[in-house]
């Protein structure tokens, strides 16, 4: 079985450990996701968001054949509690479907299997979404390390995932896009090109 991780936040730069084949691709489904999670360091981190705008995520092939193997490392990765494990961990199956176009998606590129990163938005401790305004007066109000976090975060997170908020928080606070990083990688084919192969090529 060929499980494919999404990712488009700081999985991509930092995925400590999660078992995955060397690489990321650009060439992922489009999923609505934002800005909209305060984290425990006031970091304000990209989940989806069912009414932002979709944008192409990235994905990569999981060094496993196990479902229950890979939702495991994804929810270690993320410190997800196992008793949220089926809330906060997404997967998709040949039976299941809960991204728009998923399925074909996966089809085109030989995937049997989806996981991803499922936490809710988050602000203030409570579950809600953040405005745009709210998130730009949260960030001002950072100094020190946590400033200098949260702006890496919003600087490292791939320059595809151009999100409404992002774009004001480049605006308004100046944090662009970090240039230097290369933790991807592009091949023009990737499309037309089935997982399978891609990852008995990797081995």
């Amino acid at each position: 079985m060929i499980i494919a991780c999404l990712g488009w936040g700081s999985l991509i730069w930092g995925p400590r450990g999660l078992p995955i084949r060397r690489q990321w691709f650009q060439d992922g489904p489009f999923v609505p996701v934002e800005f909209v999670r305060q984290s425990q360091d006031d970091r304000i981190t990209l989940v989806i968001h069912k009414q932002g705008t979709p944008v192409r995520v990235l994905w990569s092939v999981m060094d496993t054949p196990e479902i229950n193997v890979a939702k495991g490392a994804l929810r270690e990765r993320e410190g997800i509690k196992k008793e949220n494990v089926d809330k906060d961990v997404g997967l998709w199956t040949s039976d299941t479907s809960s991204i728009f176009n998923l399925p074909q998606w996966a089809a085109a590129r030989g995937v049997d299997a989806v996981i991803w990163t499922a936490l809710s938005p988050k602000f203030g401790g409570e579950d809600k979404t953040p405005t745009v305004e709210e998130v730009l007066g949260h960030l001002r109000k950072l100094e020190g390390a946590k400033r200098d976090n949260a702006e890496q975060y919003v600087r490292f997170a791939p320059r595809q995932i151009d999100t409404p908020y992002r774009r004001r928080i480049e605006a308004e606070l100046g944090w662009t896009p970090a240039r230097h990083l290369n933790f991807v990688t592009c091949d023009p084919h990737r499309t037309s090109r089935p997982a399978r192969a891609a990852a008995s090529s990797h081995s």
